[in-house]
């Protein structure tokens, strides 16, 4: 009963200076509202990769070059993997089939006026199967097409809609601007709508025989990533494809013992923990801002509850006349300082969630999340906060001596 009293003394007391009680707070508003934003953004953009890596199944391993370094300096990127070494990868015990690919992120694709950015992906005929990827419409890259260097063009759904827009897109010709210049292409098929595959958007993605994207779009002889399947998704096989594909390609590159390999091998399951680590970090990051946030915002705190204890010094030597103990005033003052918090707070989580809303809607590129987790943990960030930038003034209030408090004016 007397926490209720005291609550509802605190709500009277902010209410008589709303401006001022609102600009106090405005470290801890804008303290939670980041916390809660950025908590939103990331929690959606996780989901979204991680979902995506659970669609390529448990088995996946990327076989990518590594980082080249000259004296301990990154100096770029190998360009150590081929044709031939997907096709010796494809051959080991441990691992059931591999896929050579090479990308473009961001090409430009052309239908008659219309134009817009695409990941031009150079693939083989397993790509679809090893991607878990459906047709909408026509049919995927043939063994025939890659062995031929095709022009021929899978179409991502969002693709086939910028350019096509409802009308059919089958057999009809686009451009694709590569290094080489631009190409004209057949559309062979539509992908169905897939959502991330990895950490790419699979419907922004066209796929060609990558035969053809290797000498028509970029004249190179070298591929950016190969995907292999181990033959079974257990800890153990996956294990030993790991191996035996970096021994396959030392053998193959003629890397000596204690040279470093220019290629690197990653199994999902380690991505997928090197993601979490980032995000683990970005995380501390987000909540580190908002510490400091709050910290300014505890200062506020600190200022209009001095100035209450200024204004109420009167109030408080009546009270303590007719019986309330130093206890009862430093409780109410700590839970004044509580409630300013914890309103500044509230208003914070109202921000922070109108503002993750509103990147989503602008940017359109993932769905924000926004979780019970973060808005408690931003709520009790932000009340903790109250009730230590109210300790002194609470003290300061509950050591006043009840005569003089009596004869102030």
């Amino acid at each position: 009963m007397f926490f209720l009293r005291v609550c509802l003394m605190s709500f009277r007391s902010l209410f008589v200076h709303p401006l001022r009680t609102i600009l106090a707070t405005l470290g801890v508003i804008f303290g939670v509202a980041a916390v809660v934003a950025a908590m939103a953004i990331l929690e959606g953009m996780s989901s979204r990769i991680l979902g995506g890596f659970e669609s390529l199944g448990s088995n996946k391993i990327f076989v990518m070059p590594n980082i080249e370094r000259r004296s301990g300096r990154m100096v770029g990127s190998f360009d150590s993997l081929d044709l031939d070494d997907a096709d010796a990868i494809g051959r080991c015990n441990a691992v059931a089939r591999a896929m050579p690919q090479i990308s473009n992120p961001g090409a430009l694709v052309k239908f008659r006026s219309k134009s817009t950015n695409a990941d031009v992906s150079g693939v083989t005929e397993v790509h679809a199967d090893m991607n878990n990827q459906e047709m909408q419409d026509g049919e995927f890259i043939s063994a025939a097409n890659v062995q031929g260097s095709a022009s021929v063009v899978v179409l991502g759904s969002k693709i086939k809609e910028e350019l096509f827009g409802g009308r059919p897109a089958i057999d009809e010709k686009i451009k694709i601007t590569g290094i080489r210049g631009s190409r004209t292409f057949t559309v062979i098929g539509v992908f169905a709508p897939k959502g991330n595959v990895g950490r790419s958007d699979a419907d922004r993605q066209i796929c060609v025989p990558i035969t053809t994207a290797m000498d028509k779009l970029y004249g190179t002889d070298s591929v950016h990533v190969i995907l292999a399947e181990a033959r079974s998704p257990t800890d153990a096989d996956i294990d030993q494809a790991k191996e035996e594909i970096a021994q396959t390609l030392r053998r193959r590159h003629k890397i000596r013992a204690g040279q470093q390999d220019d290629f690197q091998v990653q199994s999902q399951k380690d991505m997928v923990t090197q993601f979490s680590q980032v995000t683990g970090i970005l995380k501390v990051v987000f909540y580190s801002i908002a510490g400091i946030s709050l910290f300014v915002g505890g200062i506020g705190i600190m200022n209009i509850m001095l100035v209450a204890v200024t204004e109420r010094t009167r109030e408080i030597g009546v009270r303590m006349a007719m019986g309330a103990q130093r206890s009862d005033v430093l409780k109410q003052f700590l839970i004044e300082a509580s409630v300013v918090s914890f309103f500044g707070g509230t208003i914070g989580v109202i921000v922070g969630w109108g503002l993750a809303n509103a990147i989503e809607t602008v940017t359109r590129l993932f769905e924000t999340t926004t979780t019970m987790t973060s808005v408690v943990i931003a709520l009790t960030m932000a009340t903790t906060t109250g009730v230590i930038s109210g300790i002194y003034p609470a003290w300061k209030a509950s050591r006043l001596d009840p005569v003089e408090a009596l004869r102030y004016e």
